[in-house]
């Protein structure tokens, strides 16, 4: 294959992963009920969020919580859990969407909270909702090519602010059905923290094995979904045609090759229950192998991933093969197998 679609590891492995939820539980019919004037003046049925998306709840952040030091706790317990002390990790990435200003990066207020040394390389990479799969495609690079030892990927996502936003200019008099639609998508957000740690398999071979993947861009689509602390204004029909057509072509090029055909658990990007049913349709996926959290957590972002991981991970046993499923506005997908 030309380029660098496909990335193979042979001493790489996933040593933990974790999550950390805020406490507070935002349901769709909250956000209806705060629409309530908009939905009546534009003559939309109540229960939208549940029958469009299928999402019943999402979390956000309480008083005395907040994305980053949610990132730095499930950062601490996902250390503790590889067993890997801070000292040794030589390369921490944060891959969140949510950053409260452009400079300095999110990264070195987690470097800093989570005790990295000094040595430790530490950066942001944004990537839309593929963030956390591009970051441990990077560490795990830098781990097969000996440059560290360890390396820590984080995220950590506060949908608030989008949210409030959104719902305040929904309010308006001057919106129309097509411009409540436009924004729908930055309703169905949640929010969330994750972190793994990754290491070398022959240093730890009670690790889950990350076999490699392969990436697929898209990217003439780069405006179907345009998104900030403003607002997030999507077409939705083209986003979905388009992610559709690119996570078929790159299945049916990589998928015999891989056997993906036969994995365990597929763990996928949880968007929208039309998302979801979509690749199942199109990938001819065995359903019961496809968790979803979207309906209690919504879309967490570049989180949604490993905190689906994490939930599903009691039911994984030795030796399971694990497909992660990605597609990030813009267009990109990413697929990356885990052997557990």
């Amino acid at each position: 294959m030309p380029g660098n679609a496909i990335a193979r590891f042979d001493n790489v492995a996933l040593l933990s992963v974790t999550s950390e939820l805020p406490s507070r539980v935002t349901t769709s019919d909250d956000i209806e009920g705060r629409l309530s004037d908009a939905l009546s003046r534009l003559r939309l049925r109540s229960g939208l969020l549940r029958r469009v998306a299928g999402v019943l709840e999402r979390r956000n952040w309480a008083e005395g919580e907040s994305s980053d030091a949610a990132t730095i706790s499930a950062g601490r317990r996902a250390l503790a859990e590889a067993g890997v002390d801070p000292s040794e990790v030589g390369l921490l990435v944060n891959t969140s969407v949510t950053r409260k200003h452009l400079e300095p990066s999110v990264a070195v207020r987690l470097h800093h909270g989570l005790g990295m040394p000094t040595s430790a390389v530490n950066f942001d990479v944004a990537n839309a909702c593929l963030g956390f799969m591009n970051g441990m495609s990077l560490a795990a690079g830098m781990i097969e090519s000996g440059q560290i030892r360890y390396a820590i990927v984080v995220n950590g996502e506060d949908a608030d602010d989008i949210q409030v936003n959104t719902i305040n200019r929904l309010l308006r008099a001057d919106i129309g059905r097509e411009d409540f639609m436009s924004e729908f998508a930055s309703l169905t957000l949640g929010s969330g923290a994750a972190a793994a740690v990754l290491g070398r398999a022959d240093e730890h071979p009670e690790g889950h094995r990350l076999l490699g993947g392969v990436t697929r861009a898209a990217t003439q689509f780069h405006e179907l979904c345009v998104g900030s602390v403003d607002g997030m204004f999507t077409d939705a029909k083209a986003l979905l045609k388009g992610g559709l057509e690119l996570v078929v072509s790159a299945w049916k090029e990589a998928a015999p090759e891989w056997g993906w055909d036969s994995v365990d658990r597929y763990i996928t990007h949880q968007v929208s229950s039309a998302h979801t049913n979509a690749i199942v349709k199109a990938a001819k996926l065995d359903r019961s192998r496809v968790p979803v959290t979207y309906p209690r957590y919504g879309n967490v972002g570049p989180a949604s991933i490993p905190i689906t991981l994490v939930e599903e991970s009691a039911t994984l046993k030795r030796g399971d093969r694990v497909l992660l499923m990605g597609v990030g506005s813009g267009l990109n997908t990413a697929m990356m197998e885990l052997s557990w």
